[in-house]
């Protein structure tokens, strides 16, 4: 089964401070694949963590070229920002891609509060039709919001 998934990095672990956005965030390129999870990896952390600032959760956005103007994806977004005190769980955002989406997404800018800083890691893992995941306890994460 594992070498039917596709693994994309699409932020590699960093700690950033200071009100500001992670650097070498990126888009993961869904053609071929049913569905997609946004598994979210935040490790010690001392501030709230969003999109494009502290105030918004992580949300999924889509574009039909690498380059374009990304729109936010219906309902992709975590219930609420990664709080300060949510060191070291996992969580995730899973999109049927068999739905109408567009060929390519990214996590809107995700941006670290002012404090110490927080550890973030962001991967998605990309499902052909024939290997779907089960459910967020099978998978091990805190929070799955399914699309």
């Amino acid at each position: 089964m594992l070498k039917a998934l596709k693994f994309t990095q699409l932020l590699p672990t960093e700690k950033f401070k200071n009100n500001s956005a992670f650097g070498g965030n990126t888009y993961v390129d869904t053609l071929g694949l049913s569905a997609i999870l946004f598994l979210f990896d935040l490790g010690t952390t001392d501030v709230i963590v969003g999109s494009g600032g502290t105030s918004l959760p992580p949300f999924i956005e889509e574009c039909d070229t690498t380059g374009g103007s990304y729109t936010a994806v219906d309902d992709a977004e975590l219930a609420a920002v990664l709080a300060a005190n949510g060191d070291s769980k996992l969580r995730g955002i899973f999109i049927d891609l068999t739905k109408t989406h567009k060929r390519y997404m990214q996590v809107n800018a995700p941006t670290a509060g002012n404090a110490t800083g927080a550890n973030l890691s962001i991967l998605a893992i990309g499902f052909p039709s024939d290997q779907m995941p089960g459910s967020a306890a099978d998978m091990g994460l805190a929070e799955l919001i399914e699309v």
